[in-house]
């Protein structure tokens, strides 16, 4: 799991503010770096890394030779030649295992696990930059969507970057272990003008899937392509080749035979992870997230679907516990903020 949520009880609003303590079960960063860092993580990363600016990030996967998600990361570049790459903690060995294997053939690289140098504690939606600004030396303001900068905030040095995991605007703190206790309290005081109460994964579950943000494990793996989860906009196809990139190449002129979609169910009860979905008699899919959410006040969820059943409009069933429940397909995402 990636985020714990602070939240306001007020869902109307959608004012919440959220955090996550690095530790077990959470997050991990690798660290990229030397005179071949900028091909060593092209290689492994399927978007183009090329692309990104010195305090610039972007959404990527770690892939398999199948094109399929070994995990979905964030690619930061902290200098030309120095990359921080932040993957998902339930995966720590096993990806960076990958990592450090997978970057030799690009020469003058090195991968390094830095779990231990941070700790990440993120403060989103409309409110996040008024609860945070008043704490930080740096002009959060200016920082665009998917840049990051390196300053103080509650006179810890950090690392501060516009990103999220919910939908909504908002930033991610990385500081050093040590300080995370400083660091959440001072934010917690912060907010109080916020409003600002505890809640669980539940709600970042629900405010990620609004924004049909694909979950790992849930919607997106090691069965599951970049193209059948409908995120070739996070492939480099211009690059030269990376891992996996022979069958995207494949599948991108063939096309594929299922594909995710969203969607919201006609009767009343919730579509769970692993729901089979029909058309008639005719099992057409599995459910992959579901979740009924308070904001929307609507029943949703995703699933991989046969291509003649993805188009919006397209009615199918969901199998839950035995009750066929009609499902309409809808465009995602379902919930998109103000800009």
């Amino acid at each position: 799991m990636r985020r714990v949520l602070i939240v306001d009880d007020d869902p109307d609003i959608r004012r919440l503010v959220s955090y996550n303590l690095t530790e077990a079960g959470f997050e991990t960063n690798a660290a990229a770096s030397g005179r071949n860092a900028l091909e060593a993580v092209q290689r492994i990363s399927c978007n183009d890394a090329s692309k990104l600016a010195v305090g610039q990030a972007q959404y990527s996967g770690l892939l398999t030779p199948q094109g399929t998600f070994v995990d979905d990361l964030l690619v930061y570049r902290l200098a030309n030649d120095h990359f921080l790459l932040v993957v998902n903690a339930s995966h720590i060995a096993h990806d960076f295992t990958h990592i450090a294997e997978h970057i030799k053939p690009a020469g003058d690289a090195a991968a390094v696990d830095a779990s231990g140098r941070y700790a990440l504690l993120a403060v989103q939606g409309p409110h996040a930059l008024e609860v945070l600004q008043p704490l930080a030396g740096v002009d959060l303001a200016a920082l665009k969507y998917y840049w990051f900068a390196h300053g103080e905030v509650a006179n810890v040095r950090a690392t501060v970057s516009r990103t999220g995991y919910t939908g909504e605007d908002g930033f991610e703190i990385f500081v050093p272990p040590s300080f995370a206790e400083r660091l959440w309290l001072a934010i917690l005081e912060a907010g109080r003008s916020a409003d600002l109460v505890p809640c669980g994964l539940g709600a970042r579950d629900t405010l990620r899937l609004e924004a049909a943000m694909r979950l790992h494990g849930n919607d997106i793996d090691e069965t599951t392509t970049a193209l059948e989860a409908d995120l070739g906009w996070i492939v480099g196809w211009k690059k030269e080749a990376f891992i996996g990139s022979d069958v995207l190449r494949r599948q991108k002129v063939d096309g594929v035979r299922r594909k995710i979609v969203g969607f919201e169910l006609l009767d009343r009860g919730i579509a769970r992870p692993g729901h089979d979905i029909y058309a008639g008699t005719t099992k057409i899919g599995t459910v992959t997230s579901g979740t009924q959410t308070p904001f929307l006040k609507k029943s949703i969820g995703m699933g991989y679907v046969l291509l003649p059943f993805i188009d919006p409009g397209t009615e199918f069933e969901v199998d839950v516990r035995g009750r066929r429940l009609r499902a309409n397909v809808v465009p995602m995402p379902f919930y998109k903020r103000k800009k």
